[in-house]
This record gives structure tokens, sequence and C-alpha cells, in this order.
């Protein structure tokens, strides 16, 4: 079932407005808001995180277990699709990328720092490191939105990919830092082995050398952020030129677009293995 449901997922997210639909986060932000208020949970942050995860999970855990018996355990299918395309990343990010591209297609520089300052929350000393930090943004956006949410679901299923989105809602919208440190230790545990997966995966469908050499020395690394891991080597698969204004600029980012289209395309054919012959 748990294919059916990926593949039903790129549906929705591709050929419906459902996703949107289904991805309101208002319910659990005021959760949030009320535990932040609360001064006595707050003293032991780690606790009032688990906490506030428990809550959904064990809601989500209890439905599954009544829909299991039933039907052969297909009512179970509509529950995992809505709680995975809620688990994928908000927004759409090629659609936030249009402004800029527009901008830096005209080498409008100027144009270039508004857009990105507006639109994507970036900044930059000088041209060339705003286009460094815009593909940062569009492969970590790509992973964080796709990649992590169907691994964790195809390995530990929808409580796994739940979790995943409730730690990112926490550590993006969290007013307490305690709280929001706390929720970016354990997401920086959760991106370890997809983010690692997925540079593999870069050096399958890329420049096998280049990413075998961006990643040597990373690979069993804790330190290193998971966002600053997956552009490099996604950077290095792609054998993205240095950065310029102009079409060659935007060209990178449509470089780096089509690497991870080809990694979505080799995840779903693994999967497909995998559920065939396990």
């Amino acid at each position: 079932m748990n294919f059916l449901v990926l593949l039903l997922v790129l549906w929705v997210e591709k050929f419906s407005a459902w996703r949107s639909a289904i991805q309101q986060d208002g319910p659990w932000l005021r959760l949030l808001a009320k535990v932040e208020r609360n001064e006595k949970q707050l003293a032991m942050p780690w606790l009032a995180l688990v906490g506030l995860l428990a809550v959904p999970l064990l809601v989500l855990a209890l439905v599954l277990i009544v829909l299991a018996p039933v039907a052969y355990g297909w009512l179970a299918l509509p529950v995992h699709l809505l709680i995975v395309v809620y688990s994928l990343g908000r927004g759409d990010l090629l659609v936030a990328l249009g402004p800029f591209r527009d901008s830096w297609r005209r080498s409008d520089s100027e144009s270039a720092y508004l857009v990105a300052r507006r639109d994507l929350g970036i900044d930059a000393q000088d041209p060339e490191g705003l286009l460094t930090n815009v593909q940062q943004y569009l492969v970590w956006q790509a992973y964080q939105s796709f990649f992590a949410v169907i691994f964790w679901y195809a390995l530990l299923g929808p409580l796994a990919a739940l979790a995943y989105r409730l730690l990112a809602l926490i550590e993006e919208h969290s007013q307490r830092p305690e709280l929001q440190s706390r929720a970016g230790q354990l997401r920086h545990a959760f991106d370890w082995l997809p983010v690692r997966l997925l540079c593999v995966s870069f050096g399958l469908v890329g420049n096998f050398v280049g990413v075998s050499r961006a990643l040597l020395h990373e690979l069993l690394s804790w330190d290193i952020s998971a966002t600053r891991l997956v552009a490099n080597v996604a950077r290095a698969a792609s054998e993205v030129p240095a950065p310029t204004l102009g079409e060659a600029g935007v060209n990178t980012l449509d470089e780096l677009w089509q690497l991870l289209v080809r990694c979505a395309i080799l995840w779903y054919a693994v999967f497909a293995l995998w559920t065939l012959f396990l």
C-alpha cells in the first residue's frame, strides 16, 4: 500500500489543488503557541517538545490501529495519503523562484536582491554569493519538502513522516529559542541518513567522480549541516560553473532542478523494486 500512496501523492501534488487545502497548520500552530505560553513546560524544553509531538502522533496511531483490521486495512489508505500530503513542504518552490529567475536573467542584480529577500528570505554580500545561496535554497527546499518525507514514510510509515514535518514547523515558527533549538537538533538527527542517501543518489544520476570528492570527507560527519552538505554535493554532481549574471546563471538552477527530478525517478524506481521483492 505504501508505494500506491506515494504514487497518489505525486498525482495530488502535480494535478490537483488538494495540497493547499490539506496543509492547514492553524491547529498545530495554536497548540505550539499554547505550549510556549506555559513557562512551567518550557522549563524542561525536551519534555515540552516530546509532549508537543506526542499529541498528534498518538491520535494518528490510534486512528491507524482502529482502521487496520477493517476491509483488510484499505480504509487506512486515505489516512496515509492525507498525512503524507500534509507532511510535504509548504508552497510551490518553482513559483517562489520565478521572480528571482526573471531578474537574474535580465542581469538586474538589484532587483534580484530585493525579490530574493522578499520571496526566499535570502541575502548575500555580492551577486555571486546571492546565486550560490539561491542554489542552496533550491536543493534544500526540494530535499526537505519531498525527499525527506517520502524516505521516512517508505521506511517507517506515516508517523515518521508527520513527525518530520511537525519538527520543521516548530523550528520555523517557534518564538522560544530553547524550543526551537531542540527541534533543530532532533531534526538534524532525522536528516542525517536521508541527506546522505540523496547525496549518493546524486552520484548515480550525475557526476559520480565530483560527488565522491565532495562527499568523501563529510559522509560520516555529524557536525556538518544537512543544508550545506546536500547543496555542495548537488553542485558537484551537476558540475555547476562559477556563478554569473544572466542566462548562464539561471541555467545552473535548471541543471540542479533536473538533477533533483532524476533522483526522484531513481528513488521511486527503488521503492517499486523494494515493494515488488519484499
